[in-house]
């Protein structure tokens, strides 16, 4: 694939960054190497079968002063993240960093080890236990415990421990209250949609060099081995909190609605260590991800840095996250989670200020600024959230997707709307020749406007998708912001080379496992093809054996609906008896195999699975 080199317009930019950010401050790159022990050689992760599930030499060629073809800031970022291996945080207390997206922390007991955040896939997550034991000695595993509900931070499980270690007594597994549900909530209602984003976000699908892909600012990028899940034995629900596991006391700090729904912080006060979870990292974190999620509360997850502040800020010598590096010396701290605090709260108060001025989320996030000293602390830069996305969200949150202009109330949808514009113009060539002008005037933001609403009139039409492509790219190169990257670059290969679909997903099955009937059901209905089951009038009821539960489903005016109540053959047309492994199965496709008895009328059934429809893995984003 043909890439381009970065124009002038974005070399000029890349050196006004240069001399306006403190380039000369390299403490980080101290913190970043400090307490380093090791790391394989070569880093490369495979699966049973041979794939390569992880691979941290790949980004070798981050090394030296930032290209052209990188902003100078986030290039730093990738410098720092990109390094890989087992750390001493305090001894007694050790990391092993760039083995996947998140850290793996072993936390030392009197006779074992407590393990926090097994990382994505059981197989990195088993490299970096074997890369521990190698330097630490075979210390039992003792507890796992997992800071809060995204897959990064369970998913390698089955890396570290066993189900039967935890069915045994002989490993717990700890958790904030709700982690559970929250894990496989998140991806159960707009699960392909998100996935599909997902890959864009990390960028999957890029080659990994100065003009594709080098991280995704809170880490490099995501493992693609096997994932899963073990529910925790203990579920941590109130601050203060104290749990002593192998002799260790652990102390909790509840965090709900911050980063993740369900996710806590914790003190070990044998090493005076303070885990902030992923609420404190060195980077402005998402309010909402660009692959998609529920917009995140700024306020309250600025009130729980308070509260850390307040609680733990004298008894801590030491933070560490679930990314990033730590950050030692307790006035380091205090500076570290106030400017972490006050960055969140800012960003909340001024948009609501600017929105109470009648400002929209797009007007507030071009006028934005903030104050000098979180400008210039390198761990407030906006390397996974941005300012402008995150702004974007606070208005969303509060006031939702219209900003109050009755023209943009109902307007056309992008198709629609780029037919006209290109007709208004005077034809494809007039944008095109449009786009390709304001391409060489550097103002790339205009380019891609353009050339959105060309690419939506002629999809297939090789100038506006070359265009299109180079414009991404040169957005690319100039973005801070490792996903805006990732985006940009993703954009530009799908118009170059074609769709690449979702080239990874974390329905793992042991996750997938773990959805309540309710979820199940739930997901049955966002299946449904409304308009195609507008006449039918179905009711159904699902006895789970191996649970002793009941469902009346019924299909009408195209809305399932469920109900948990006693069965009753008078008024259900079909009746299906089946465990709730079998009902997955039955969710997910699997309509022949044994396990399903069914009385009544069958045909009832038929009709209902004859107008579930799945999502589609490979939509299009940048095209129609």
């Amino acid at each position: 694939m043909v890439q381009n080199d970065a124009t002038a317009a974005i070399t000029k930019q890349q050196e006004a960054l240069k001399a306006a950010l403190p380039f000369d401050d390299t403490r980080d790159f101290d913190a970043a190497d400090r307490g380093f022990l090791g790391t394989i050689s070569p880093a490369v992760v495979h699966d049973d079968e041979g794939n390569v599930v992880w691979d941290a030499d790949s980004y070798d060629f981050i090394t030296g002063d930032a290209p052209d073809t990188v902003n100078p800031s986030l290039w730093r970022q990738s410098t720092l993240v990109s390094k890989h291996g087992l750390f001493e945080v305090v001894e007694g207390v050790y990391q092993v960093r760039g083995f996947d997206l998140s850290n793996v922390s072993f936390i030392e007991s009197d006779t074992g080890v407590i393990v926090v955040d097994p990382l994505i896939s059981k197989e990195t997550a088993e490299a970096a236990l074997s890369l521990y034991r190698e330097h630490r000695g075979d210390r039992a595993v003792v507890a796992v415990i997992f800071t809060h509900s995204h897959i990064d931070h369970f998913g390698g499980i089955f890396g570290i421990v066993s189900k039967e270690d935890v069915e045994s007594g002989r490993v717990q597994i700890i958790a904030p209250e709700g982690t559970v549900a929250e894990a496989v909530a998140e991806n159960v209602y707009a699960g392909t949609a998100m996935g599909r984003r997902a890959g864009y976000m990390y960028g999957a699908a890029l080659e990994r060099s100065a003009k594709g892909a080098l991280g995704a600012g809170l880490g490099q990028t995501t493992s693609t081995g096997h994932a899963g899940i073990i529910p925790p034995t203990t579920e941590v629900s109130e601050t203060g909190e104290s749990h002593t596991v192998d002799g260790l006391v652990i102390e909790f700090q509840m965090a709900p609605g911050t980063e993740a729904p369900a996710e806590m912080h914790f003190l070990f006060p044998k090493y005076r260590a303070l885990c902030m979870a992923e609420n404190a990292t060195h980077t402005l974190h998402n309010l909402l991800t660009l692959r998609g999620a529920l917009v995140r509360d700024p306020h309250v997850w600025s009130r729980y840095l308070t509260e850390a502040i307040e609680r733990y800020g004298d008894q801590a010598d030491v933070v560490f996250t679930s990314h990033h590096w730590p950050t030692w010396g307790n006035a380091e701290i205090l500076e570290f989670l106030g400017l972490q605090r006050d960055l969140y709260s800012y960003l909340h108060d001024q948009t609501l200020r600017m929105t109470n001025q009648g400002m929209t989320g797009a007007e507030i996030a071009e006028e934005i600024q903030l104050p000098p000293i979180l400008e210039n602390s390198w761990h407030a830069r906006g390397y996974y959230g941005s300012v402008s996305h995150n702004v974007k969200a606070i208005y969303q949150r509060y006031m939702g997707w219209f900003d109050g202009n009755p023209a943009r109330l109902w307007p056309h949808p992008p198709k629609a709307l780029g037919e006209r514009y290109v007709a208004l113009a005077g034809g494809i060539d007039r944008i095109v020749d449009a786009a390709q002008a304001a391409y060489d005037q550097g103002d790339f933001r205009w380019a891609a406007t353009l050339l959105d609403h060309a690419i939506f009139t002629e999809p297939q039409n090789p100038s506006v998708r070359e265009l299109y492509a180079a414009t991404l790219e040169q957005l690319a190169y100039g973005a801070e912001n490792g996903t805006w990257r990732n985006f940009y670059m993703s954009g530009a290969t799908e118009l170059r080379t074609g769709n690449f679909g979702t080239p990874t997903t974390t329905n793992a099955p042991e996750i997938v496992a773990q959805l309540t009937a309710e979820q199940l059901f739930d997901s049955v209905a966002i299946s449904v093809d409304g308009p195609r089951a507008w006449d039918f009038d179905v009711a159904l009821d699902f006895t789970l054996t191996d649970e002793a539960r009941n469902f009346r489903v019924t299909l009408r005016n195209g809305v399932l609906v469920y109900i948990e109540k006693a069965a009753d053959s008078d008024t259900a047309q079909a009746s299906l008896s089946l465990t709730k492994p079998r009902l997955l199965a039955l969710v997910a496709g699997d309509t022949d195999s044994p396990g399903v008895k069914i009385t009544g009328d069958a045909s009832a059934f038929a009709t209902l699975t004859s107008v579930l429809t799945a999502g589609d893995p490979a939509f299009d984003i940048v095209t129609p």
